[in-house]
């Protein structure tokens, strides 16, 4: 899950550039991570779909800090904590504090509850479902690795008619909240079980934690940024090949084909 308050034109990689050899060099980038990418592991909430497109992440994390205060737990917050429009903040907050506990539990299961509403309203992401068929369709291999609850991903995966594409390979949160990305304890879980190499990987996100989270398992990252501002984020941190639209990477594959 990631909190979206601010909400920008995408800029293309020419706007961003204004060099035509650099936007080659950029597009020779992909197409070579597609070629080497034997499996693919997508983060759900922005690649996917927009989870909180119609049942916001910040009424949520509301929610969620009203609903600690109604139980004498307002003080288990900082200030910052308790203004996060990302209810996963305050989440792994409470985890730090209280962690393994009953209130993590409960917080947690609370939050998924959530995220299952929030499926009946989420937003595909544009490509986002003929570049996951296509992918299979070529014969490369899918899984989410993601901080959203498994349940929430099997569900909104079911009602777009995409869960063969990734069954059984749907990574998500658990109450051990200390392996959420940053870490790469989901990213490993699948490279694992699907016996895949990382170099031959690719992860596909659109977070600064993703990109952490996929660096330290050793795979490729490529960056999804639906606005400037999360495409700023991105290359701050680090991302060197990110798309403002998957139809790009869809062309790609389709070429390979």
């Amino acid at each position: 899950m990631t909190s979206d308050t601010a909400q920008t034109e995408p800029v293309t990689a020419e706007t961003e550039n204004d060099h035509p050899g650099d936007t080659r060099n950029e597009t020779e980038t992909l197409r070579a991570l597609i070629a080497r990418a034997r499996v693919v592991l997508w983060d759900f909430d922005g690649p996917i779909c927009r989870l909180f497109a119609g049942h916001t992440a910040e009424h949520v994390a509301v929610d969620v800090v009203e609903w600690l205060a109604g139980r004498g737990l307002r003080g288990l917050l900082t200030e910052p904590e308790r203004q996060s429009p990302d209810p996963q903040v305050v989440l792994r907050a409470v985890d730090r504090r209280h962690p393994g506990s009953d209130l993590v539990a409960e917080l947690e299961e609370r939050l998924t509850q959530e995220e299952l509403r929030a499926t009946a309203t989420a937003m595909p992401t544009a490509y986002a479902d003929p570049l996951i068929r296509t992918w299979t369709a070529v014969g490369s291999r899918l899984a989410v690795a993601t901080n959203n609850s498994p349940r929430v991903v099997r569900e909104y995966l079911h009602g777009r008619g995409l869960t063969s594409c990734f069954t059984p390979h749907i990574y998500g949160r658990t109450q051990d909240l200390q392996h959420l990305k940053p870490d790469p304890h989901c990213l490993n879980r699948a490279l694992n079980a699907m016996g895949a190499a990382p170099s031959s990987s690719l992860m596909i996100g659109d977070t600064p934690t993703d990109l952490f989270a996929a660096n330290r398992a050793g795979v490729p990252f490529l960056g999804y940024a639906r606005n400037y501002r999360k495409e700023k984020l991105l290359r701050a941190a680090g991302a060197t090949a990110v798309v403002d639209s998957l139809s790009t990477v869809l062309d790609l594959v389709r070429a390979q084909t």
